[in-house]
Order: structure tokens, then sequence, then C-alpha cells
């Protein structure tokens, strides 16, 4: 009986880690149809996430927090273009991220891109933007006024 209570406390703790989750897409022509449908900008994510460590820093202090989450749940569609090192891709889906990176001149890791739902870029960051959630935010609302 405790094992089962104990089971129960630790997966309704859970739940709301998970809703602090952003979703991320990998196809910038669903993420452009979605932010015209929706009303949103598009942030693509230029990253190496299994090697990056500013990569990994900007997920950690900025992408995983509830904050982040909520304000994209309502305002961006997101895009991770990964560069990884070990995760396994597609063929498809490194040719795609690879023509994305020539497109947008990414030449270092983290890059953010903010597209209107018209595909126009209203705002770039190359590195690492300190300042977690609260700067980002800023930022995109400014990108949001373009």
């Amino acid at each position: 009986m405790k094992k089962i209570a104990l089971t129960l406390i630790v997966c309704w703790m859970a739940g709301p880690l998970r809703a602090a989750e952003a979703s991320w897409l990998t196809s910038v022509p669903d993420a452009i149809s979605q932010a015209k449908k929706e009303n949103k900008l598009v942030l693509l994510d230029f990253t190496g996430s299994d090697w990056c460590g500013w990569c990994k820093k900007l997920a950690a202090e900025t992408f995983s927090k509830t904050e982040f989450a909520d304000y994209a749940g309502k305002n961006l569609v997101l895009v991770e273009v990964d560069f990884p090192a070990q995760k396994a891709q597609s063929a498809e889906l490194k040719a795609a991220n690879r023509a994305l990176q020539e497109k947008y001149g990414v030449g270092g890791y983290p890059t953010l891109v903010a597209l209107k739902a018209d595909g126009k870029v209203v705002w770039t960051q190359v590195g690492y933007l300190a300042g977690g959630p609260p700067a980002m935010i800023a930022k995109l609302e400014e990108a949001k006024r373009k």
C-alpha cells in the first residue's frame, strides 16, 4: 500500500514538470503554417543539442523553465534545428537543417531566429542569451512589434 501511495504522489508531483515542457517541431513549413493559423511568431533554435555547452545552458536556463513554456504556448511556434554529434537523424532532416543553416547564415550555436508568420526575419540572436526567460521574452516581445 505504501508503494502505491508513493507512486501516486511521485506521479502527481511530476505532472507540473511535464506541463512546463515546450513542444518543438522540426519542420519550418509546418511551423509557418501553424503560426499563420494561430497568429504567432516562429522561433528557430539552431543548436548542437548534445555537444554545444552554450546550447545546453540556454536549454536548461531558459527553454526548460515554466515561464518560457507558458509564453511559448501562447506566442510562439518552436522549431529545433539541431546539429547533434551523437543523436541519430534522418538524412532528410539533416539536409533540411543544413539548408536552413545556409538560408539564415548560421555560423555558430546557439543561434535563434524569430520569424513572422510570413517568413520575415524579425530578430536574430547569435550566441547564448543571458537572463533566462525574462530576457528571452523581452526580446521576442520587441520582435513581435516589428
